[in-house]
């Protein structure tokens, strides 16, 4: 019996033992994290990353987490997508050691010492700072800088034992009591719902989620172990010992912690923040005041009267924000009664445990918890002085595709941009100075088609830019206004720029006989003449007349012979073009008068030759869209004039009802009504049938009332009512008879009716439901006795098409509208333009006929110092758009207009510089204008007069200034294009340094 129990004993004492043993080293584990200590810090001591020249394939990004996405780390491969089709390219990215791959892949957070804030940097050509945003602004930089009160509330509420010394290897990620007691709350609240069950996430867990899981929040319990696997890696990125990065979390706590959002401001994070926020309280005065005010013993610190209260107050405001946490929204939105009850629950709670004093309990348990507004501590900042910084802020948003300002101002990235901010300031003071009477005096804006004596300059708004080209790309240095208003005059506005217009024709021509020499310079002379041009193509018929004739039949010869073809400056000529019969004026008399060539007409801006220059390109593009033209347009019967009737039928049609819906969106059929019988003179037929047309189910009572009521004198009795309301029904005439029996348009009459069935259609709607009707109204244009009225329709629809050919030219060397005016009028300015667009029109010619990028920032950083830094810089190779025949015969042009044209007042600051300059004026003349039967005019309304002056400046440098006023005060200035000359001539002082010898003596030069 002894013998078989002997082994049972054995067998049973082993078991103790082993079970005491291994209790004693879980129990010694959970106390000193040891082995954790030994695992994790084996681990990350191989976890790291390098920055490294071009693109990486060895790194990962995070999901969505509210830190990753406020930060812009998740979104890293969406920029980089953006940036590289902008021409950006990865010039630095981030290599991955293997372990750290290993621990991301497997589903952790990336490891690494974490910002605790970051923000949008600007920083200048100089690497100087000119613009930053921190997020969030309010921390603490150190451990040590925290106030001993926090640190004890917030370890006494959360996480007790985080900094007990007495473990140096333990965990911050786990909290065994608080996690076993949370898991048993978790089990009762499966069962009964209303029982309270506490997290059970230390400061490091909760770092992690709020952090880095979707949406701050923990949604699985494999969630939950992913944050608590990762902040132990975290916490032993600097091997076993913890004490410091136990120190760290609490550090980071206090400066990230969530604390709910505010209208205005938007998310809070950080004690910090969330004490100016929620109680607009100064977070350094909060600071100072909890310092003082710290001591656990009797009476420790205590502040006599105001101060003692004002100790108190800040600190209970302290405790709320730590509790708030749990819930921030719930508590500091919506809930903030059970707030306060926690609040001073919590102070006896921490005086009972000796964290804080009595005297300190007692005065915060007398402190109301009231929240306030944050005081407004914005200055007011001048749109004027920030027009660079907004420029590329608004360049930065387009880049990469965000939403708002908060967006990218939360971003953690430093862009280096071109801009010079000396030369910036230098500029905008000089802007700000000619608005006023004595500036413009001292910069000489008075004069002979200059401001006149009386005139004020500060309704002035002038615009100035300036590029510089370096390294294969067009650097933008200044971009200054004078309007103190978040609008950039450069960029921003469609302007009637006058005869800067005249650059972008005399373009197209050139491109046009260059396309020509192409085609026909490798034929024979016999070949040559058997090409028959249209009659109207005096372009093609010019080249091939040049290229029998001329001994040099080189492009370049070619295009400098095409500068000296002669046109008539004569304003005695109509122009059939935009729709109608059109004349123009020149600026001086004598242009009248002259025949002249391309080259001079150039340089001193003579209407009339680019007008004729128009028409050439005009009928050069028609011809080449339809060589057969001449033929089906003398030939009535010919299938092709049909096809053109009905597009313009549709074309007009549409237009029409375009500003009929306009003038009646939003009506009730009431007020329809009234509105169609404003203001005309309706016999008792015409308005019969206005009103039988746009309400067909008029009943005759309602119908006899508005008869008697809108024509009291027209004798009408019942039984004429009767005959009216019978007699002129819709059924009874076409829609274009009725309309000329109501004098009124038929399409207007179709969609009054039509809003009346569906008084919520859109445009489109109106469109696609009116094809038949846009046809219809038309009917008469189809018919055979009416060629001549058909042929200027036609004519319309082909001005029409060459016209979308000569936008597509445009648009490809940088006009920046869909669409041109379709008037030989675009040819001096009609088509509007943007003064930003013409300098880069100046810059492709300056650079030989290559589009370089044009920019304002030279290099991007994201996330410097983590994992996912990615630095982008400029990487596109130039466009060649214009061949360099072509710029330099266009470069000669205008060099001219500053030697012997409009510019010429320029040329007296270039003396003794050696600097070569070129540009084009253009005077913009804006005006609202009626004319009556006969052309007679009958009213002209100034709606804005501008000078504009597109320049370059030596080889490098080229820019433009504009000088706009718009209605009401248009009218009251005559200034011309040579504003903007003088204008740039008084700031020569300050640019040409920069331009003579590369700048290198110029204190205002940039290093990038």
């Amino acid at each position: 019996m002894r013998r078989r129990l002997w082994p049972r004993l054995l067998v049973l004492a082993l078991l103790v033992g082993g079970g005491y043993l291994l209790c004693a080293v879980v129990a010694e584990e959970l106390a000193t994290s040891r082995l954790q200590a030994r695992y994790f810090a084996g681990r990350a001591k191989d976890v790291a990353f390098a920055v490294r020249d071009g693109p990486s394939d060895r790194i990962r990004f995070p999901d969505d987490g509210p830190y990753d996405l406020r930060f812009g780390y998740s979104r890293l491969p969406q920029f980089t997508e953006l940036l590289e089709a902008r021409g950006f390219r990865r010039e630095r990215q981030a290599q991955w050691s293997d372990r750290m791959l290993e621990l991301t892949d497997a589903g952790l957070f990336a490891p690494y010492h974490e910002k605790t804030h970051a923000g949008l940097d600007l920083l200048d050509c100089n690497d100087l700072p000119f613009g930053a945003r921190r997020t969030p602004p309010r921390t603490y930089a150190r451990f040590e800088d925290i106030p001993a009160l926090l640190v004890n509330a917030l370890l006494f509420i959360e996480n007790r034992d985080l900094l007990d010394p007495e473990f140096p290897t333990r965990n911050p990620a786990l909290d065994v009591r608080r996690f076993t007691r949370a898991a048993l709350d978790q089990g009762v609240h499966f069962f009964n719902d209303k029982h309270d069950a506490a997290g059970g996430s230390t400061l490091a867990t909760q770092i992690e989620k709020y952090r880095h899981s979707r949406a701050g929040r923990t949604g699985s319990p494999k969630e939950k172990l992913r944050q608590m696997a990762s902040a132990s890696m975290r916490a032993y990125l600097d091997g076993p010992n913890t004490v410091a990065a136990r120190q760290r979390i609490l550090l980071d706590y206090l400066n990230t912690v969530p604390l709910s959002a505010r209208a205005g401001l938007g998310e809070v994070n950080g004690l910090g923040d969330g004490l100016w926020a929620w109680y607009g309280q100064d977070f350094d005065e909060a600071n100072r005041l909890l310092a003082n005010a710290a001591g656990p013993g009797p009476g420790a610190g205590q502040g006599e009267g105001e101060l003692g209260q004002r100790q108190a107050r800040v600190f209970k405001q302290a405790l709320s924000l730590i509790i708030a946490q749990r819930g921030p929204s719930h508590f500091l939105r919506r809930d903030t009664a059970t707030l306060v009850e926690l609040t001073d629950s919590y102070i006896r709670l921490l005086s009972a445990a000796g964290a804080i004093p009595p005297w300190l309990r007692d005065a915060s348990l007398a402190q109301s918890l009231t929240l306030g507004a944050p005081p407004l501590d914005r200055p007011e900042v001048s749109f004027i002085s920030r027009k660079a910084i907004s420029g590329v802020r608004t360049d930065l948003l387009r880049y990469l595709d965000l939403g708002s300002s908060y967006e990218l101002d939360r971003l953690d990235l430093t862009a280096h941009s071109t801009i010079n901010t000396g030369l910036q300031r230098v500029v905008t003071e000089a802007l700000l100075r000619a608005g006023t009477r004595d500036g413009a005096h001292d910069f000489g804006m008075y004069g002979h088609n200059l401001l006149r004596e009386g005139d004020d300059p500060g309704k002035l708004a002038i615009s100035f830019t300036l590029y510089e080209k370096v390294d294969g790309a067009n650097l933008l240095r200044v971009q200054a206004d004078n309007l103190d208003l978040p609008f950039d005059l450069n960029r921003g506005a469609r302007l009637n720029l006058g005869s800067t217009a005249k650059l972008r024709t005399l373009v197209t021509y050139l491109e046009i006989l260059s396309e020509l020499h192409e085609k026909y310079a490798g034929m024979s002379a016999a070949e040559l003449r058997e090409i028959k041009p249209a009659k109207l193509d005096a372009l093609t018929q010019w080249v091939v007349s040049y290229l029998l004739a001329a001994p040099d039949k080189s492009r370049r010869a070619m295009l400098e012979a095409a500068m000296l073809r002669r046109y008539s400056g004569s304003a005695g000529e109509a122009f059939f073009t935009g729709g109608g019969l059109q004349t123009f004026t020149n600026f001086e008399r004598w242009e009248n008068m002259k025949i002249m060539t391309v080259r001079e007409a150039f340089e001193h801006s003579v209407n009339l030759v680019f007008i004729r220059l128009m028409r050439d390109i005009v009928r050069y593009e028609t011809y080449r869209l339809h060589p057969d033209a001449d033929d089906w347009l003398n030939n009535p019967a010919a299938p092709q004039r049909r096809a053109y009737l009905v597009r313009f039928a549709d074309k007009e049609g549409s237009d029409y009802l375009r500003a009929f819906y306009a003038k009646y969106r939003g009506m009730s059929q009431q007020e329809a009504a009234r509105r169609v019988l404003q203001n005309r003179h309706f016999s008792p037929v015409g308005l019969a049938v206005t009103l039988r047309s746009i309400d067909p189910d008029i009943d005759p009572a309602q119908f006899n009332k508005v008869m008697l009521a809108t024509l009291p004198k027209a004798g009408l009795t019942d039984e004429k009512l009767a005959k009216l309301y019978s007699k002129y029904g819709p059924t009874s005439f076409s829609l274009n008879d009725r309309g000329y029996l109501a004098r009124v348009h038929p399409l207007e009459l179709w969609l009054l009716n039509y809003l009346r069935q569906r008084p919520d259609a859109s445009l489109d709607e109106v469109l696609r439901d009116s094809t038949e009707q846009r046809q219809e109204v038309y009917a008469w244009l189809f018919k055979t006795r009416h060629p001549g009225g058909q042929t200027r329709r036609i004519r319309s629809q082909l001005e029409r098409q060459a016209f979308v050919e000569i936008a597509r030219r445009w648009q490809r060397l940088g006009y920046p509208f869909s669409a041109i005016t379709a008037s030989y009028a675009s040819a001096i300015g009609a088509a509007g333009d943007r003064p930003a667009a013409l300098a880069e029109l100046v810059g492709i010619v300056q650079g030989n006929g290559v589009r370089q990028q044009a920019t304002a920032l030279r290099s991007l950083e994201f996330a410097a110092g983590t994992p996912y830094e990615t630095d982008f810089g400029l990487g596109q190779k130039g466009t060649r758009l214009l061949s360099e025949d072509i710029t330099e015969v266009v470069r000669a042009a205008l060099i001219g207009v500053v030697d012997s044209g409009t510019a010429g007042m320029l040329k007296s600051a270039l003396v003794g510089s050696g600097i070569v300059a070129g540009g084009k004026t253009g005077t913009g003349d804006h005006r609202y204008e009626v004319y009556g039967p006969g052309g007679r005019l009958i009213s002209s309304r100034v709606v804005s007069r501008s000078a504009t002056f597109v320049f370059f400046l030596g080889d490098r440098y080229f820019g433009n200034v504009t000088a706009y006023v718009q209605e009401p005060y248009a009218a009251r200035y005559a200034f011309t294009s040579a504003l903007s000359v003088q204008l740039l001539k008084s700031l020569a002082p300050t640019i040409l340094p920069l331009v003579r010898d590369g700048g290198v003596r110029s204190p205002l030069a940039c290093k990038h």
